[in-house]
């Protein structure tokens, strides 16, 4: 949708939103309203988008946040790329970019995940790990740590910041699709997701893709199984806790089903 088509009920929504952003967490709104030399009620009523500021009231708040009035229409994200960030690009915006914006909750919810893939390096063993989605400004993005053991049995370093990857869940006609890297691009990976039907409807079976040059014993892609843990931590944790190497027989029952482990992968 163009800004040109947004109702007016989604151009403050588009507003109220970006002013959450500026201002954070962190600072309480009276002390914004102070600063900011306006009245906490009418604040608050940008904050829901309810209502507009004035022409003087935009300009203190602009000022205050180094933005210009285009935080009335256009969103956070899109004010703080200059054009370098290729994904937003007007280049590629309408042909990767659009798929950021579509993975709605329904179709792929917020939370915990856990899951399953045989091993790249182990052909005999399986990795099982926990990554979490999250929502901003539209888009979802994904978040986890890799286990200590399978980067030392790639010979990489295994700190803290060496384990964490993030990633962009993008919409495909028929699934989702995730771009995974660790920081400085050090590793990609591509995932490529579909739901499957079952009974609490929270699982997802496709394959993941890593970025190597080929070798004889090593595998580049294979299988994947997500399963929505909700977004609590109650079942998250003893999912954290199981992640790592695991051997056929420990996978989660309906995990060792979806990743049909004894046929070809193509």
């Amino acid at each position: 949708m163009t800004t040109f088509s947004k109702t007016p009920s989604e151009q403050r929504n588009v507003f109220s939103e970006n002013l959450r952003d500026l201002i954070g967490p962190d600072t309480p709104i009276a002390t914004l309203s102070r600063e900011l030399d306006i009245n906490r009620t009418q604040l608050n009523r940008y904050l829901a988008g309810e209502s507009f500021p004035r022409p003087d009231i935009l300009k203190r708040i602009c000022d205050h946040f180094g933005v210009d009035a285009r935080i009335l229409i256009e969103p956070l994200s899109m004010l703080n790329n200059n054009g370098s960030d290729p994904m937003i690009n007007p280049f590629l915006r309408d042909y990767i970019g659009a798929g950021f914006t579509t993975v709605t909750e329904d179709i792929f919810p917020s939370g915990f995940y856990r899951f399953s893939r045989r091993s790249f390096v182990h052909n005999d063993q399986f990795l099982v790990g926990v990554v979490h989605i999250r929502r901003e400004n539209g888009n979802a993005y994904m978040k986890g740590f890799e286990t200590k053991s399978a980067l030392e049995a790639q010979n990489l370093p295994s700190d803290v910041p060496a384990r964490e990857f993030r990633g962009v869940v993008m919409q495909q006609d028929d699934g989702l699709c995730i771009l995974a890297s660790r920081k400085n691009t050090l590793t990609c990976s591509f995932n490529y997701l579909s739901r499957v039907a079952s009974f609490q409807n929270n699982f997802w079976v496709g394959y993941v893709t890593r970025t190597v040059p080929e070798h004889d014993d090593d595998l580049r892609a294979t299988r994947m199984v997500y399963e929505h843990l909700g977004t609590g931590m109650r079942n998250a944790l003893p999912a954290a806790r199981g992640a790592g190497f695991r051997t056929e027989a420990e996978l989660q029952p309906y995990h060792r089903r979806l990743l049909r482990i004894d046929a070809p992968f193509w």
